[in-house]
């Protein structure tokens, strides 16, 4: 599957700090650095395309792709993957529901989340998968489960024993019954007769009628959801990955059951930190497609909004905090974006070396975007005289701060 155009990334005059990030199975956060010497290995798992991208997921792929850049600023290579479930229930459903053939629907979904992510300046994926493509690799997977003797039959789908890897719970930290309501509300079937523990996941769904249905030595069907990222995930970055990313609603059952799918098949960690971002509101609620309180990043870039703006809107916000969208927070970044522009264009500015310095620490400091765009905001005040008289001392400060805000921010100024 094709990704969107990366923009290019300037070469900084300095090297960035090491990045620490937060872990959720530790609970802590926690320094990263390349197992091997060689390269950053970070997946995250990306949409499924049956409704155009809303700010929640930009708040997300935004998130990540701060701890992209803060790995890039600091001198390490990275290898980014990231999959699109482009086939799964809430798509066939909506499909169903709007009268589209799903494909089609996943196609035209799935080119404006690419349009939207080249907008807002995320760094392209170096791989970005589908889940049609990947089928290979889940048939390929379940059979390693199934010698494993980690797969049983429920009726013709199969189905993942949770108990089959030791450190099943440990990504989570949840007690069983949290895992038990966040498994029916997430996707899951605890109450399917036949089942040898509720939590068990499905990881490949026989065919059903008007549904679509692949070749497998198990029979037709299709994969199930966790399965997908597993396969993909190990096809591209092998045994073990720095971080697996997504929002906070992954933590279970979406990441615990990809890591046990993952440990069972390898023996190995599926991953050494397990990074999550917040939810966005709108409306007193999590925006999301079921409740329809959603604000689309393409009708606002359709209504003439910079992109810069609303990447600013985002970053001033940390990665991992739940919070509430307000038009008020866009109008606000409008301005912003149009004041640093301002400062920017002026050539010199108040001293730029401190500002850099303390973007760049921020950034490795559990991704603390809203600490960095805080100093960017104290430096055009001090150049426009905001706060008190103009300061133009640094003759070079725009030159020194541009290429910054571009390669660790995403603003292109």
């Amino acid at each position: 599957m094709r990704a969107w155009t990366a923009p290019e990334l300037p070469s900084l005059p300095v090297v960035g700090p090491p990045v620490a990030i937060h872990d959720t199975a530790t609970g802590s956060v926690v320094a990263t650095a390349p197992a091997d010497g060689a390269e950053m290995k970070l997946y995250v798992c990306g949409i499924t395309p049956y409704d155009a991208t809303h700010l929640g997921h930009a708040n997300t792929y935004i998130g990540f792709d701060l701890l992209n850049r803060a790995w890039r600023s600091a001198g390490l290579d990275v290898r980014y993957v990231q999959n699109v479930t482009d086939v799964d229930d809430p798509l066939l459903e909506r499909a169903t529901k709007v009268g589209v053939d799903w494909v089609e629907l996943a196609e035209r979904e799935t080119e404006l989340f690419r349009q939207d992510m080249h907008a807002l300046r995320v760094l392209a994926p170096d791989a970005l998968i589908g889940a049609v493509e990947s089928i290979p690799l889940v048939i390929a997977l379940i059979e390693r489960l199934q010698a494993a003797g980690a797969i049983y039959k429920v009726e013709d789908d199969l189905y993942f024993s949770v108990t089959a890897d030791p450190a099943f719970g440990e990504e989570s930290g949840y007690d069983r019954a949290t895992m038990l309501r966040f498994f029916g509300e997430r996707g899951g079937d605890p109450d399917r007769a036949g089942k040898k523990d509720p939590l068990d996941c499905v990881v490949w769904r026989a065919e059903r009628p008007d549904e679509p249905a692949w070749e497998s030595p198990f029979g037709r069907g299709r994969p199930g959801w966790h399965i997908e990222c597993a396969a993909i995930a190990l096809e591209q970055l092998g045994s073990t990955m720095d971080v697996q990313g997504g929002g906070s609603d992954l933590v279970f059952p979406h990441h615990e059951m990809c890591a046990g799918h993952a440990q069972v098949a390898t023996g190995a960690p599926y991953s050494r930190a397990y990074v999550h971002a917040g939810m966005v509101g709108y409306d007193g609620e999590k925006m999301s497609k079921s409740r329809g309180n959603l604000v689309f990043v393409s009708a606002l870039r359709n209504s003439d909004i910079d992109p810069m703006a609303i990447r600013l809107a985002l970053l001033r916000h940390h990665y991992r905090e739940d919070w509430e969208w307000t038009d008020d927070m866009l109008w606000v970044a409008v301005d912003d974006v149009a004041r640093w522009r301002s400062a920017l264009a002026l050539g010199a500015g108040a001293p730029a070396a401190p500002v850099v310095t303390e973007v760049l620490a921020a950034l490795a400091d559990d991704l603390d975007a809203p600490r960095a765009t805080a100093a960017v905001d104290a430096w055009v005040a001090s150049t426009l005289g905001t706060d008190g008289l103009a300061d133009t001392s640094d003759p070079d400060a725009a030159a020194t701060l541009l290429p910054v805000l571009d390669a660790a921010l995403g603003l292109l100024l």
